[in-house]
């Protein structure tokens, strides 16, 4: 571990062996140390207080940064030497009058997820903290929340780093830029700081970063794919794709489309995760921590305006006191999921009732929508990097326009999309089926307080509903189900996070599933996030596979 002039060096503190991150923390240590006695001195004689009686500002030659990574590494290293290690680091800085950050609030606007501290975890789950932390140099907001679902995250995190670090056609800093092209556009100002940092990291041009016309004109020729695959997936046609293919100079070749387009559907479905659950910045990013000390009540406004509140409020459970109603909810539904299975045993509808009850369904989803008043939370303009903001979601039939119904027994994933990806990018169609598969199957057969249910029934209506919203049909189910088994509230949910995922509200999360526990509502978003990617890559292939036919 190197220091670089001016820069303080991360990396050792990914490694697996203990020395070599004591080496590396000592470095750090020594680094910060220095940084620290340059401003000290410049503060009045000691005790080293500024005029309005506070710690000195450490906002000099870039060590508010590095004390922030610190006090993120104090919270969420999952190696209890480096967190130990740089919690005193920051204590003696704080010694020499410089004030040192606190973090702001104690997780996502959903503060309940976060239930699981680290350095509590089991065995299983530090495993995979560790995995992560050593992959991407941090424990990010997200993998604390997946990680209420182990044997998902384990596939999740697999993927996402052989997408963004493994061999692949396209260039590492070309990845991260195009994840934050992608998360850009749902305006997820959390995923985009990330893969800014990462970008640079990895050794991108920072002027990139000033607006996607200033990135190569081959990334440029991505955007109007990049926006169709996020709004609008059903107007893609083996012509945006020729384009691409062959551009002069600026075309990209099969294989680095192929990468580009898994990587715009996997940031795009988790801007769903992120704004569905309510994923807020991580500790060492804006947003995430503050200079500011904590008020007499231990929080201040600025706790409030990012979604957080008493620290009662934090820890009451929606599930600690369930209302009758609520119970009620569970008992119908679980009655419904009976008779349905009863019908379904005793008569099936016809082939033409069957195309029907689609239509009719997918017809009924254009009018399910939430109230215009309703306000989400405040995102930073992250606009620059893409074009056309005015672009968004569209449903299928409004001002008479006609989109065919996609026909899952004409191009499937398993028959046609699965064998494409892994011909073209080998190995990552495998791990994209096995993450689908994970996602769809899940269960622990419960439902809320109740245990050995079968929820099959349940996550395909989720899962072919979400794909109904995009005009995809499976020809052998009963889309009379749906209506049955997701009532309005859940619906609402579904299609904000799915479509238009920074307009999801908090009142949106409490509102469905009442009764359901937190960890049963993250379920709900893996099969989001999943059939949502799974849906904008049947698009995307089936137009790459009419293009090579």
């Amino acid at each position: 571990m190197e220091e670089r002039e001016g820069e303080v060096r991360w990396d050792g503190l990914c490694s697996r062996d203990a020395a070599t991150r004591a080496a590396a923390l000592d470095t750090i240590g020594q680094a910060v140390l220095r940084r620290s006695e340059t401003i000290a001195p410049v503060a009045a004689v000691p005790p080293t207080r500024a005029a309005d009686g506070l710690l000195v500002p450490a906002a000099r030659d870039g060590l508010s940064e590095v004390l922030a990574r610190l006090l993120m590494l104090s919270k969420r290293c999952p190696f209890p030497d480096v967190r130990e290690k740089s919690e005193a680091i920051l204590g003696g800085v704080q010694e020499l009058g410089i004030r040192i950050p606190r973090p702001l609030g104690h997780g996502p606007i959903h503060s309940e997820l976060y239930t699981i501290q680290v350095g509590n975890e089991d065995a299983m789950m530090h495993t995979l903290f560790a995995d992560s932390f050593a992959t991407l140099g941090r424990l990010d907001n997200v993998t604390l929340v997946m990680v209420f679902h182990p044997q998902y995250l384990e596939s999740f995190l697999k993927t996402q780093h052989y997408l963004l670090q493994m061999d692949g056609p396209l260039p590492l800093h070309y990845r991260h830029y195009i994840g934050i092209m992608a998360a850009a556009r749902h305006q997820c100002s959390y995923l985009v700081n990330l893969h800014v940092n990462d970008f640079l990291h990895v050794g991108g041009d920072p002027k990139w970063l000033n607006g996607l016309e200033n990135a190569p004109q081959k990334l440029q020729n991505l955007g109007e794919l990049n926006k169709m695959l996020a709004h609008r997936p059903w107007l893609i046609t083996k012509e945006h794709i020729e384009q691409l293919l062959k551009t002069e100079e600026n075309s990209w070749s099969l294989a680095e489309l192929i990468h580009a387009v898994v990587l715009l559907t996997h940031y795009h479905s988790l801007a769903s995760f992120t704004f569905g659950c309510g994923i807020s910045p991580e500790i060492d990013c804006e947003g995430g921590h503050t200079f500011r000390p904590p008020s007499v009540s231990n929080y201040c406004i600025c706790d409030i305006t990012n979604g957080y509140h008493g620290v009662d409020e934090i820890h009451a459970s929606p599930t600690g006191s369930i209302p009758v109603k609520s119970v009620c909810e569970v008992e119908a539904l679980m009655e419904k999921m009976k008779q349905l299975q009863e019908c379904r045993d005793e008569e099936e509808a016809s082939q033409e009732e069957m195309a029907t009850r689609f239509e009719r369904e997918k017809r009924e989803s254009m009018f399910v929508c939430s109230s215009e008043d309703e306000e989400s939370a405040p995102t930073r303009d992250v606009s620059r990097h893409f074009e056309d903001t005015s672009y968004g979601y569209k449903d299928f039939s409004r001002h008479g326009m006609h989109v065919p119904t996609f026909r899952v027994q004409d191009y499937s994933w398993e028959d046609h999309g699965y064998s494409l990806v892994n011909r073209l990018y080998p190995d990552v169609g495998q791990l994209l089926d096995e993450k689908f598969h994970i996602a769809y199957n899940l269960t622990y057969n419960t439902m809320a307080m109740h245990k050995d249910v079968d929820t099959s029934m349940l996550r395909r209506a989720i899962w072919n509903y979400i794909h109904c919203m995009f005009g995809i049909r499976y020809d052998d189910y009963d889309y009379g189900e749906i209506n049955q088994l997701l009532d309005r509230s859940f619906k609402v949910y579904i299609k904000t996070v799915v479509c238009t995922p920074e307009k999801t509200t908090k009142r949106m999360y409490d509102s469905f599933w009442r009764q359901f526990e937190h960890s049963e509502k993250v379920h709900v978003n893996l099969l989001l996030v999943e059939a949502r990617m799974q849906a904008e890559l049947l698009y995307a292939l089936r137009a790459i596979t009419r293009y090579m036919t």
